[in-house]
């Protein structure tokens, strides 16, 4: 089975590339690279011993994707390219406006045109807004309160609308909780350009050096140690599910929505304990007041993936953590 995936040498797409590989698909990558590097693609074909193929496209650019789709036969599509800062994202909205849905109306545009209508969807759990209660379950309201959540939920709402109009598409929206960790050679990791927006990313660099201490907004909620609480899964889980995903697409199942999480919440102390533990350096930090927007605590309810995927994240937050601080100490400057 030949899988297409889109931005496939970031993050999260460049290990799921690893697993899809090692599960026996055949993988082409298309990305921009625009925040990201080629040097990603060698790096997966040390990891599998495998290889795969590579274009550097836009999915803004349609007849450059076209291309593709008439050069290769895809069986499926795994979706990842997209811009994803939600600070960024209200600085400049029009930008991911453009990018993240445009990019995916052509890209379903050149799927519907080649009949390829098997996609997986990265979207994420900042669809559920501020939710009223925990765990969050695939049923809760969803509402979005920043340009980037705003695309991810209009992007559901296509591609629901798309089976709608058209019954023969699959389609697996999974809707990420945090994703940390690293792949276990310490050769792929997360490689965010400037100061990191994510949590784990920031304790690392605090913890390599680069960073003088770690910014912690909030230590006044209502949670166990006062700090934020979210749920964290270790990037490899991930990209397990995405594999039990593109599985459950081989049948005929419409529209599937999975929430990808461990369904237990972590607090910024326990992670800085934790990474503390793992990198046996100190953690320096600061207490900052809160920040418009940020909630208590979100975790995930994730039965219904282990219902009908027989997707359950294996990983601690221990492993976590000790995987990204390898990924860090190898790669000081990421990919640069």
């Amino acid at each position: 089975m030949k899988v297409l995936v889109t931005g496939g040498t970031g993050y999260i797409g460049s290990h799921t590339c690893v697993q899809l590989l090692e599960s026996g698909y055949s993988v082409v990558v298309v990305d921009n690279l625009s925040n990201s590097s080629e040097k990603v693609i060698d790096r997966i074909k040390r990891i599998t011993g495998k290889s795969l193929k590579f274009y550097k496209v836009d999915l803004l650019d349609k007849p450059a994707l076209d291309e593709i789709f008439e050069n290769e036969q895809f069986d499926a599509v795994m979706h990842f390219a997209g811009l994803k800062a939600v600070g960024e994202s209200v600085m400049v909205p029009l930008d991911y406006y453009n990018n993240n849905i445009t990019g995916t109306v052509n890209l379903c545009y050149v799927m519907k045109k080649h009949n390829v209508k098997k996609l997986v969807f990265s979207s994420s759990a900042t669809v559920y807004g501020n939710p009223a209660s925990l765990p969050i379950t695939e049923d809760f309201p969803v509402s979005a309160t920043n340009p980037y959540g705003r695309t991810k939920l209009m992007i559901e709402y296509i591609l629901k609308d798309l089976y709608s109009s058209d019954n023969e598409w699959d389609i697996a929206i999974l809707r990420y909780f945090n994703p940390v960790g690293a792949h276990k050679s310490g050769l792929i990791g997360e490689s965010p350009r400037g100061i990191p927006n994510n949590l784990v990313p920031y304790i690392a660099m605090v913890a390599v050096g680069k960073l003088p201490y770690l910014n912690v907004y909030g230590a006044d909620y209502d949670t166990p140690d006062g700090s934020g609480v979210r749920d964290y899964i270790h990037v490899v889980d991930l990209a397990n599910g995405h594999i039990k995903a593109i599985e459950k697409l081989k049948n005929k199942v419409g529209v599937v929505t999975y929430n990808l999480g461990t369904g237990k919440g972590y607090s910024v102390f326990e992670i800085i304990e934790s990474y503390k533990k793992a990198s046996k350096k100190e953690i320096p930090y600061k207490i900052m007041p809160r920040r418009p927007g940020d909630i208590a605590s979100c975790y995930a309810d994730t039965s219904k993936a282990q219902r009908e995927l027989e997707f359950k994240a294996v990983y601690g937050i221990d492993d976590m953590c000790s995987d990204s601080w390898r990924w860090q100490e190898m790669n000081i400057n990421g990919y640069e």
